[in-house]
């Protein structure tokens, strides 16, 4: 499923795809498309709005 999320460093938007088999609750690093740094991404199911809501935060 794609899905996007903001770069907690740089502010930009990134792509990604959610794997919808692996829960309802993920939790992965993905580097930023423009800056290259690292994002713990938070994914969580959103049954009412049907697609995933990612927060982001830079990988300590």
């Amino acid at each position: 499923m794609e899905a996007r999320f903001q770069c907690a460093g740089c502010g930009e938007w990134n792509e990604t795809s959610a794997d919808v088999s692996a829960g309802r609750r993920q939790r992965y690093v993905e580097d930023c498309q423009v800056c290259c740094k690292p994002n713990v991404l938070a994914l969580e199911w959103d049954a009412e709005a049907e697609g995933f809501l990612i927060t982001a935060e830079l990988e300590a």
